[in-house]
């Protein structure tokens, strides 16, 4: 916790031994209620939230080279789920 402009060490260590794997599941758990509850528009809206938010800390989010790094890894990804349903149709 910050209290009067310090953060205590003890609430560091805290944090960074906590239990990642649960934190992780109980996210998953979360967003996959939310899917089935209200479908796609919570996830829609995260995602709209997040880039606000990054445009008020950077204006110009994103710059050319993060959509061209963001594209690579969308066909990277592409290509990876041809060859995946490739595999399954040769069976």
């Amino acid at each position: 916790m910050l209290h009067n402009g310090v953060v205590n060490p003890e609430d560091l260590r805290r944090f960074a031994r906590r239990d990642w794997g649960a934190a992780e599941d109980s996210k998953g758990d979360y967003w996959t209620e939310q899917y089935r509850t209200h479908g796609s528009a919570p996830a829609w809206l995260a995602s709209v939230a997040l880039l606000q938010h990054m445009r008020a800390v950077q204006p110009d989010y994103p710059s050319a080279s993060d959509r061209a790094e963001d594209l690579a890894h969308h066909q990277s990804f592409r290509d990876r789920l041809d060859r995946a349903a490739f595999a399954f149709i040769r069976r």
